[in-house]
């Protein structure tokens, strides 16, 4: 649980539909001794247009050191970066100078969809194993999406991990609990479905996600599906607990089809077996319809849309962001069966707009969180903006304007609550910002960093380096 501080973010940038640019990697300096504190430090180009980066990750981790599969020499130094557009996977070196991080290897989509017959990367996890990464659909764009493995040394694309799929068609997030031989798994759409936009004969229909999948993780084989209700659409980010010995863990759904609420679910083991209960529904908010964008306004109100969850290392607080009302929200969860709300802020939002208190430049007022993490070391929680492909699919009635990015980070209070700081505004040439990861070169965890992005427009999520308290833990 322990590990030095973090210095380096290293940040992807994409750019808006209709740019010339290719997407980067920017690298930020987040040592506050440093005199370039929150100030861009270096940069590296992605080779080829049109890849949208997203989330990325990297090589190893805590993972690695698991008994049944160790790599115990395996270092934490290459970032693995997909574009979920393009399909094409970077392989970035952050060593020797983290200012100056290099490409070292480019695998091209026809690579991949030949050994995978997957395409549109997403998720990706250092494991036991080699590096996992989660895929949403096939080279047509159509299903099933699913779980690739890359090696951890080479990045030789090893194939699809699935032997048996059982049901599964639909593909998001993934995670583990690795002590129980467990991989759990959630569902969005495919490509076809979430490409262009939000399809409301899909939504209406019930088509988008609401499922979680049970693996056998050693035999690769579907266990059990976890069908949380028609209505509730679009599973969506995982959240295990930390502690390898406890089976249980929390996703996020976007919204209910019954009543616009959204909602955080707890999935544990049971006698055997796993179930998965709702804790936490986040209401809906009466609105203006004039305020409303057109498929919300016979609504008469605005839908929280939970786009992310994160759970602290100490596995005592929940965070949710509530890209739909801009509100961000802590929860305490040390039962987590529970859960306590003890810390709300706001800040942008579909129709209140709520402006950040130290911000006042025109435009600023649309922040509205979509992403988070938690950072063990500084007690700060983060939040993003969303990356191109959310805001094709959520934000094109919702919130379409675009501004440059920001870091933004809230101080916790240690029994729980929220305000809000700034911990620097930096603006970027390519004016989205997507997916970040930070840490010291050959740390062996994972955490994340302050961030965020806005109007829907961009984006950042940062993994930064801690220690678990088991090489087995999630991580």
């Amino acid at each position: 649980m322990q590990a030095p501080p973090e210095k380096y973010a290293f940040v992807a940038a994409l750019n808006p539909p209709g740019s010339k640019l290719n997407d980067a990697l920017l690298v930020v300096d987040v040592d506050p001794s440093s005199r370039t504190y929150g100030q861009r430090v270096g940069e590296v180009k992605m080779p080829a247009f049109g890849d949208e980066l997203h989330h990325f990750g990297w090589n190893a981790c805590s993972s690695a050191l698991c008994p049944y599969a160790p790599h115990p020499h395996v270092e934490r130094r290459y970032l693995v970066v997909p574009g979920l557009r393009s399909s094409r996977i970077h392989i970035i070196d952050t060593k020797p100078n983290p200012r100056k991080p290099k490409i070292v290897k480019v695998i091209e989509p026809e690579e991949i969809f030949a050994r995978t017959n997957y395409s549109r990367p997403h998720t990706v996890h250092c494991g036991p194993e080699g590096i996992y990464m989660s895929a949403l659909g096939a080279p047509n764009g159509d299903g099933p999406g699913g779980i690739f493995m890359l090696d951890c040394e080479t990045f030789e694309v090893l194939g699809q991990w699935e032997v048996n799929r059982g049901p599964q068609f639909l593909q998001y997030d993934f995670w583990w609990h690795l002590g129980f031989d467990t991989l759990l798994s959630s569902e969005w759409g495919t490509p076809n479905m979430i490409e262009n936009g939000l399809q409301p004969d899909l939504l209406l229909g019930s088509k988008y996600g609401h499922q979680m999948h049970v693996w056998d993780l050693r035999r690769r084989r579907h266990l059990q599906a976890l069908d949380l209700g028609k209505e509730q659409q679009m599973v969506l980010e995982m959240r295990p607990a930390h502690d390898p010995t406890k089976a249980y863990g929390f996703v996020g759904v976007v919204v209910s089809l019954k009543d616009l609420s959204a909602s955080v679910w707890l999935w544990r083991r049971n006698n055997g077996a796993w179930d998965v209960k709702k804790v936490i529904e986040i209401p809906a908010e009466p609105a203006d319809p004039e305020k409303l964008p057109p498929m919300l306004r016979d609504f008469k109100a605005v839908p929280p849309l939970v786009s992310d969850i994160d759970l602290s290392l100490d596995d005592r607080f929940l965070y949710v962001s509530c890209w739909g009302t801009g509100e961000f929200l802590q929860y305490d969860v040390s039962d987590p069966f529970n859960p306590k709300k003890t810390g709300s802020v706001r800040i942008g939002g579909i129709v209140n707009r709520t402006p950040h208190p130290t911000v006042w430049a025109a435009g600023w007022s649309s922040l509205t969180p979509a992403a988070t993490g938690a950072s063990r070391l500084t007690k700060t929680s983060s939040w993003r903006a969303t990356t191109t492909g959310f805001i094709k699919f959520a934000s094109k009635e919702a919130i379409p304007r675009a501004i440059p990015f920001a870091f933004r980070e809230w101080p916790l209070a240690v029994a729980g609550g929220l305000w809000a700081r700034s911990l620097s505004w930096h603006q970027s040439c390519h004016g989205m910002v997507v997916r970040c990861g930070a840490g010291v070169a050959g740390a062996k965890a994972r955490s994340r960093i302050p961030c965020a992005a806005a109007d829907g427009a961009g984006a950042c999520a940062f993994d930064w380096d801690h220690r678990r308290r088991s090489a087995c833990g999630p991580g």
